[in-house]
């Protein structure tokens, strides 16, 4: 039952970009981001989003959560789609002029032949962070979670794999290829913004949110900047921000100081972010932790 499931999710979505390939990346994304409006709407992705937002939000009105969940689900939409349609995402990033000073860190990393791990989250288009770089001879290459239907899993690696190499799937043969890739002095992007069962509860807009400290641990073991990078939606273009490193000094500061940062982004256009993850989640096992973060 569920491999049928899985092939037709799969056959729908080709269905859909098939339709829309005719049309400019600008109209595939209106159309696309209106479709995705409408799954979650009727989808428990929906209540999720709610959820996330009285958390987060609670003196926020039901009204704007409703209106606010909506054009999240838009904005998933159109960020999708630079990823299905990454050829054209790439065009289009050619007129992006990277901002902020953590693009010299990058040079001065790679010119020592250093590596380094780009830090970013789901906001915004955030795969033009990495044709910017790639474009700028920084390429990137990146850690993902292989997606478990295996009918879209072709779709979504195929679309990633054109912003940079090495792509590299999570679990223990990806994280050797990771470390690898970080001692030959190449590049490596993360999205440490979901939530990790053996994560720490560190405070992100607010709230204790579980968080790997993965990426902070990997800058300091290997002595490589941790940078900081996002791509928010403005007046319906990508900015692509390489902001300063964070300060080596130990993971969960640093990775405090990273939840800060897109905390920051976030509520500059919150409905940019990925409400339907579930980044508050806990369970009772840890419930007692969570507590303590909260009195911190």
């Amino acid at each position: 039952m569920r491999n049928t499931l899985y092939w037709l999710q799969g056959a729908a979505l080709r269905g859909l970009l098939a339709l829309v390939a005719v049309f400019p990346l600008s109209v595939r994304r209106q159309v696309v981001g209106r479709a995705a409006e409408w799954i979650v709407r009727l989808s428990p992705l929906r209540n999720r989003a709610m959820r996330n937002l009285a958390l987060i939000w609670p003196e926020m009105p039901q009204g704007q959560r409703k209106a606010l969940t909506a054009k999240a689900a838009r904005n998933a939409g159109r960020t999708l789609t630079g990823i299905w349609f990454n050829r054209d995402l790439a065009d289009e990033c050619a007129d992006i002029t990277a901002e902020g000073p953590g693009l010299q860190v990058l040079r001065a990393a790679r010119d020592a032949g250093r590596g380094a791990i780009i830090v970013s989250g789901h906001f915004g288009q955030w795969e033009a962070i990495r044709h910017v770089l790639k474009r700028e001879g920084l390429e990137t290459g990146a850690l993902y979670r292989p997606n478990n239907n295996p009918y879209y899993e072709p779709i979504f690696r195929a679309g990633i794999e054109r912003g940079g190499a090495p792509i590299i799937p999570k679990g223990a043969p990806g994280m050797r290829i990771m470390l690898r890739h970080l001692k030959a002095g190449g590049f490596i992007a993360l999205l440490p913004d979901q939530y990790v069962g053996d994560g720490p509860f560190i405070d992100f807009l607010g709230q204790p949110a579980a968080t790997s400290l993965s990426p902070a641990e990997l800058a300091l073991r290997y002595d490589v900047p941790l940078v900081p990078a996002f791509a928010p939606w403005v007046d319906g273009a990508a900015r692509v921000v390489i902001e300063a490193p964070i300060v080596p000094t130990d993971p969960l500061s640093m990775m405090t100081e990273f939840n800060q940062r897109l905390g920051s982004w976030v509520r500059q256009h919150p409905s940019q972010w990925h409400w339907l993850h579930q980044r508050w989640k806990y369970y009772p096992a840890n419930a007692q932790a969570r507590e303590a973060a909260l009195h911190r």
